[in-house]
């Protein structure tokens, strides 16, 4: 597939200049309890920012979720920079979204133009955020600023094409056709991104489907969230990660159907897995079970057969409850019993089970890092007692 550029006109004009750019990629998880924040940085120098979560409750001392606008400035200050080239976000729920409004720059209003926002380069969305009324908060913030982006023409990505997306189109004066060039299906590439170029990544989208979208008459968030497979290459390996977001096992199930039908089964090996909903139960099968959840066929596949030797699989979430203990017995996930079949699956392909609350540990956790190497990839954890300072490398998890 050709991939061609991707818009860049609403860079925001005095942005600061990055600093010389990184040798190889990494992956940051933020510890926002049942929230997301993953950091991209790229070969090339380029910041990615998947979902903004800010959870952290300012007014208790004891609240352990990190202060993400914190953390994420003082990252881009360290690189000279005040905007990231992509900010996605896989849907619009709270847990994915909270505090944007306070830390992000938007272009359709002045309100939020204010001095010290950091600037969005390109917005990625998937065609639900676009198309969802009755929005509040932080979602309609995003969702007027992916109105205006697509409306301009510029500086936006939208996953997956609708009936009603083409509706709302016309109903503003504008076609498909015209807006096509930042459009992206499941089942493609996202032009602008190469294995082989500077960046040495590729972005495969798996979800979400427009058919399902058409079905519905409201909007289900994490059923038509983003789902990719970013696919980096050091060296002569390619390392692989799956970003799963809140998707549950009847999505799963039909992206793994998918993804066979189209000959796509290597757009769904892992070696990096970001589990899906906060370690849901509901992501592997339709019963919670007793000790261990049992996946259905398509979960089991994907978890078991993909997955390669010496991989991570990262649960962006709280603690794993004790069995019988209070939280144990709260319906919202990280549930137990999902948490004992990732574990099962990590210890069969010597394989690790992270929980981002739990790193380095769960008294003081901090942004877990993975760095992609010309061996595999290799978790990067802060010591909790000496700080930032120290860093304790695991080898690489070669593929």
């Amino acid at each position: 597939m050709e991939l061609g550029p991707v818009s860049r006109s609403l860079s925001g004009a005095g942005s600061l200049e990055p600093r010389e750019t990184s040798v190889t990629a990494t992956l940051t998880f933020h510890p926002l309890g049942n929230a997301d924040c993953t950091r991209l940085d790229l070969a090339d120098g380029q910041k990615m920012l998947i979902d903004y979560a800010d959870m952290k409750n300012r007014d208790d001392p004891w609240d352990r979720r990190i202060d993400l606008p914190a953390e994420l400035k003082a990252d881009l200050r360290a690189a000279n920079r005040d905007y990231y080239n992509v900010v996605g976000y896989s849907h619009l729920d709270d847990d994915h979204c909270r505090g944007s409004g306070d830390f992000f720059r938007f272009e359709h209003a002045a309100k939020y133009q204010t001095e010290g926002r950091i600037k969005m380069r390109e917005l990625w969305v998937p065609a639900g955020a676009i198309l969802e009324d009755g929005l509040d908060d932080c979602a309609r913030i995003i969702r007027q600023e992916a109105r205006f982006r697509l409306k301009q023409g510029s500086g936006i990505r939208v996953f997956s094409r609708p009936v009603k997306l083409k509706a709302w189109l016309e109903a503003n004066g504008l076609t498909l056709e015209s807006r096509a060039h930042l459009i992206t299906d499941a089942g493609q590439l996202v032009p602008g991104y190469s294995i082989f170029g500077p960046e040495r990544v590729e972005f495969f989208i798996h979800s979400p489907f427009g058919w399902r979208q058409n079905d519905n008459e409201v909007i289900d968030r994490n059923e038509n969230s983003i789902v990719f497979q970013a696919t980096f290459l050091e060296g002569t390996r390619q390392t692989r990660a799956l970003f799963m977001s809140d998707i549950n096992y009847d999505s799963i199930e039909q992206i793994v159907k998918t993804s066979k039908r189209h000959k796509n089964e290597d757009r769904l090996l892992w070696d990096i897995f970001k589990i899906p909903h906060h370690c849901s139960y509901k992501s592997i099968g339709p019963d919670k079970g007793v000790d261990e959840t049992k996946p259905t066929d398509e979960v089991k596949w994907l978890c078991e057969v993909q997955g390669q030797e010496r991989h991570t699989m990262m649960s962006t979430s709280k603690s794993i409850p004790i069995k019988g203990s209070d939280e144990d017995k709260d319906v919202q996930p990280p549930h137990r019993e999902a948490a004992a079949y990732y574990k099962r699956v990590a210890a069969a392909k010597d394989g690790q089970f992270k929980v981002t609350m739990d790193l380095p540990s769960s008294s003081k956790p901090k942004p877990t890092k993975i760095e992609i190497t010309d061996r595999g990839a290799r978790l990067l954890t802060v010591s909790a007692t000496v700080g930032a300072a120290s860093i304790v490398s695991t080898p690489a998890r070669a593929g």
